[in-house]
């Protein structure tokens, strides 16, 4: 895989961490800014949302020109919104500098996805794709619990000014190491945008989305709300719960790795044996969730299938959005962050049912179901 896509993963490295590092940091956060933790937790839902609508209005404006340009751009300004975010003392102040970040983010990874297809030969884009997404499985591996500890020791703000460093590296790599292409395929002239938009109402890409953004739905759901249930039902103390995390994210890193071989040429195999385990497995979850033996090595798998068959999806994305060159990754940006978003309201919505805590998991179960439902109105996904 060409130096590049290596450049644009350390990019996604610090965006995950980002994202995901709030997890761990809220308690302190909202004491210090004066806030309850459910307001606090605002924050993430802010940054959900704005990945979500940022991905296609910002890769609508960053669509003409050269891809080096825009990256760099997304990058600076993500490292900015988290340096201010580092400096003030006023939540919403921090809550408009999420937002602000969410759409340098979103609009970084669905140019970063377009132009990792372009790096590459037509039939290597999820092998391509697996290389940017590792920077997300290894920020769930080591950047979370890299700003848990920061926290920790230094406090919440600690983290975010190690996110902001994090990118000043991504960012001399991308100005040196990438080249100065434009993000469509082989160089020729993009699209018209309206013709690219177009391509939404082509049932093979709407069906990709919707699959994508519910097996999404339900890793983010079940992901989002793991900690309490190691605490919980599974009866460990919370030191376990970084390892369950680790666990999780070492799968996620496992799978997407792998099906990054598959993705291009055998789609169908990862879909039709992930598929099923991911259907199983969630509600396998909840049923043994008392029993931490189980539950260990099942948070690993779920990781790993998850991500394996998430990262799939995602490529099929690619592949179904070949007539919008330049919003393509956009349109892939969008399921995921869609996923992202619904995935843990849905699961919080569980809480307060007979289920508790186990709750999501089943959610999971559930929100697999539908998109294997989804998946036979058309046996092949692409």
């Amino acid at each position: 895989m060409p130096l590049p896509l290596y450049l644009l993963a350390l990019a996604v490295f610090a965006m995950g961490t980002s994202e995901f590092m709030l997890a761990g940091l809220l308690p302190g956060l909202a004491a210090d800014l004066g806030v309850t933790v459910g307001t606090a937790g605002g924050l993430t839902s802010a940054f959900a949302v704005g990945m979500a609508v940022g991905a296609p209005l910002t890769a609508a404006l960053a669509r003409n020109r050269p891809g080096r340009g825009s990256l760099l751009g997304f990058v600076l300004v993500f490292a900015a919104a988290h340096a201010a975010g580092a400096l003030t003392g006023n939540f919403p102040v921090l809550l408009a500098t999420r937002v602000v970040a969410a759409l340098a983010n979103a609009g970084f990874l669905a140019v970063a996805l377009t132009t990792a297809a372009a790096l590459v030969p037509a039939d290597r884009k999820g092998r391509a794709l697996a290389v940017l997404l590792s920077g997300t499985t290894v920020a769930t591996v080591a950047g979370v619990p890299g700003g848990a500890v920061l926290g920790a020791l230094f406090g919440w703000r600690a983290a975010f000014w190690a996110v902001a460093l994090l990118c000043l590296p991504a960012a001399a790599g991308i100005a040196k190491g990438l080249p100065p292409v434009a993000t469509s395929a082989g160089g020729r002239p993009a699209p018209a945008l309206r013709a690219e938009v177009a391509e939404l109402r082509r049932p093979g890409l709407l069906r990709a989305m919707l699959l994508a953004a519910l097996v999404n739905a339900a890793t983010f759901g079940g992901f989002t709300f793991l900690a309490p249930v190691v605490t919980g039902p599974a009866g460990l103390g919370e030191l376990w719960v970084p390892v369950a995390l680790v666990l999780f994210g070492t799968g996620s890193f496992a799978g997407v790795t792998v099906a990054g071989r598959l993705a291009d040429r055998r789609p169908g195999l990862v879909l039709a044996v992930g598929g099923p385990l991911l259907l199983a497995g969630w509600p396998a979850l909840a049923v043994l969730a008392g029993v931490p033996a189980a539950l260990l090595p099942l948070v690993f798998l779920l990781g790993a299938v998850s991500f394996a068959v998430g990262g799939t999806l995602i490529t099929r994305v690619l592949y179904e959005a070949t007539g919008a060159p330049t919003l393509a990754g956009a349109y892939a940006t969008a399921a995921l962050n869609l996923g992202a978003t619904a995935g843990p309201l849905l699961a919080a919505a569980t809480l307060g049912t007979a289920a508790g805590d186990l709750g999501p998991f089943y959610a999971g179960g559930l929100l697999v179901a539908a998109a294997l439902l989804v998946a036979t109105v058309r046996p092949r996904v692409g």
